[in-house]
């Protein structure tokens, strides 16, 4: 939905309240802010020009939902000017910690600064439709820079281009996170093409971890998502440690259908059907990744 000024609104303001309660601690893993546009611009080469969602209503939304924590990701829109991603860290109280994006010229000492504001990864972005270049050289130099800082890389492809993205991951020297399981037609079904692909990929090192996330995007039939919870149960039950989970919100590009967050936290206990795997899912493994030292 747009707005008089013609910016984008791609959440509802009224998500329904879950019937799945999460385990306290629990971590919604991949979220994202927006400005506000007053404080913090967005990038001239943004592929979208989103309404204002600020920390404020991120954390209203996860009081709602019943998590404890979020973590961040850098939202193309802002390119890479990091500083709405820290400010709402900032103002979380230590809940909060945050993935970046950066131009791979950055310093070391720009990097030392964004660790001290909360940020604990690096995410590479592949969507042609997103950004404008995505350089694997220079971004595999940055891989290696962030070694000493203990962060990871997070990927973000479509499966369409899963095979020419495999030497590049090969060669990445850090943990990698994959966003949304790089897309996968989940039509297809737990066998299928696209997920056999995937399992390839995450069986080729043990430190490759993926977030089951967006169904809302990947499963167009709409909820109960079934296509979804029947292709990506199988992955949660197959790589428990290596699971992550989250809203996505404020879900950037999905202005035709707004997604309800609480149709989307009881896509959880489908895919993760034991409270063990729900833990791993949500507390455990995201705590490995962004708060080892609470653990």
């Amino acid at each position: 939905m747009k707005d008089a000024d013609g910016r984008i609104r791609s959440w509802t303001l009224e998500p329904s309240q879950p019937r799945f309660t999460p385990p306290p601690g629990a971590v919604d893993a991949h979220c994202h802010v927006f400005g506000p546009q007053a404080d913090f611009p967005f990038s001239a080469k943004a592929k979208y020009l989103p309404q204002d969602a600020g920390p404020d209503a991120l954390f209203a939304l996860r009081r709602q939902l019943g998590f404890s924590r979020n973590v961040i990701v850098q939202a193309s829109c802002h390119g890479t000017d990091n500083r709405a991603t820290l400010h709402a860290i900032a103002v979380s109280d230590g809940t909060c910690r945050g993935v970046a994006v950066v131009d791979p010229a950055i310093g070391d000492a720009e990097l030392d600064a964004l660790h001290a504001g909360g940020i604990r990864g690096v995410r590479f972005n592949f969507l042609k439709r997103l950004v404008d270049d995505a350089p694997k050289d220079r971004f595999l130099d940055v891989a290696h820079r962030i070694r000493r800082l203990g962060w990871h890389v997070v990927v973000y492809f479509e499966a369409d281009i899963l095979d020419e993205m495999r030497e590049f991951l090969a060669a990445i020297p850090v943990p990698i996170v994959i966003d949304h399981m790089g897309r996968p037609d989940v039509a297809q079904g737990p066998a299928g093409a696209d997920m056999t692909a995937f399992r390839t990929l995450l069986d080729s090192r043990n430190d490759i971890w993926m977030k089951v996330t967006c169904p809302d995007r990947l499963d167009p039939a709409g909820p109960p998502y079934a296509d979804f919870v029947r292709a990506v149960r199988p992955l949660v039950e197959a790589y428990p440690d290596r699971v992550l989970w989250g809203t996505d919100w404020p879900h950037p590009n999905m202005e035709s259908v707004l997604p309800d967050d609480g149709a989307l936290v009881d896509v959880i206990p489908e895919i993760a059907v034991t409270t063990g795997l729900q833990h791993k899912l949500l507390v455990d493994n995201p705590m490995r990744l962004y708060w080892p030292e609470d653990i």
